[in-house]
């Protein structure tokens, strides 16, 4: 083959292989832009600058919140840290030596389940589960401990989410002093509603009572209560929020205040 027409041959063979790295780094580009704009529907993650979040990226893994399922046991070592995308986690503190547990706080696409590992506690304060199914990313704790020192407005972000748990936790206890069963279960069903994708999730009176800490009977006239107002349809454990501006007027003022918290810690402040 003459020297010339081999030179030709090598120079179409690098081009296309140019063309091929440039397609292949622009697809990579790509599928990386759409993984951190799925990291973003959990709004901790959202806060955070394009650089941070792909600094994080590697260490988060995919998974399925599926209802039941535990996240972290009382008193146990918090191995992993979780970012529902969507969902709710349910946290529970110990209230007798019986085993009796009170819900305390729920997690959802609006924060994370181990907060409390950047205050100093490598132990779980309660029992975490899934309450209503969805999906999200868990990143093993000394990774997430690792990032949020060396990571520029991880530790900033957690923390302000960190003092928004507290005023949930507080309000909530003074919410089950104050407030009746259908004002406690109207603000529980709003906070459900802001964590989960759509109008509609699964949850039995069982479940719901247990985080109303009232008898299935008090639970069931509160569901119908609701129902016959139109603000909800409740059936065999399938819930649908109907109207939403009527369920606030319903709830407590607590709703509002916890809402409010968050918004002012979190929402438009980027990391």
């Amino acid at each position: 083959m003459p020297s010339y027409v081999a030179l030709e041959v090598r120079q179409a063979l690098q081009v296309k292989n140019f063309s091929d790295t440039t397609a292949a780094l622009a697809d990579a580009s790509m599928r990386a832009m759409e993984q951190h704009s799925d990291f973003r529907s959990n709004r901790l993650l959202a806060q955070l600058h394009e650089p941070a979040l792909a600094a994080l990226a590697g260490e988060l893994t995919f998974v399925q919140l599926h209802v039941g399922d535990p996240v972290m046991a009382h008193g146990r070592l918090i191995r992993n840290v979780w970012f529902p995308a969507d969902g709710v986690i349910s946290m529970l503190a110990p209230a007798d030596d019986r085993g009796r547990r009170v819900e305390v706080g729920t997690i959802g696409k609006e924060g994370m389940a181990g907060a409390s590992l950047l205050l100093g506690a490598p132990h779980s304060p309660g029992d975490l589960f899934v309450q209503v199914s969805g999906h999200g990313w868990r990143m093993e704790a000394e990774a997430f401990q690792q990032a949020a020192y060396t990571i520029p407005g991880v530790a900033d972000v957690v923390l302000r989410y960190a003092h928004t748990l507290f005023i949930q936790a507080s309000q909530g206890c003074a919410c089950n002093r104050t407030h009746s069963a259908l004002q406690r279960c109207a603000r529980w069903l709003l906070m459900t509603h802001d964590r989960v994708n759509g109008d509609e999730f699964d949850l039995t009176q069982e479940y719901l009572g247990h985080m109303l800490g009232e008898r299935r009977a008090t639970v069931s006239q509160v569901a119908s209560t609701l129902r016959d107002r139109r603000l909800i349809t409740y059936n065999r454990g399938h819930i649908r929020i109907l109207d939403r501006d009527g369920l606030e007027d319903a709830s407590c003022p607590c709703y509002r205040i916890i809402r409010g918290e968050y918004e002012s810690a979190i929402a438009g402040r980027k990391a």
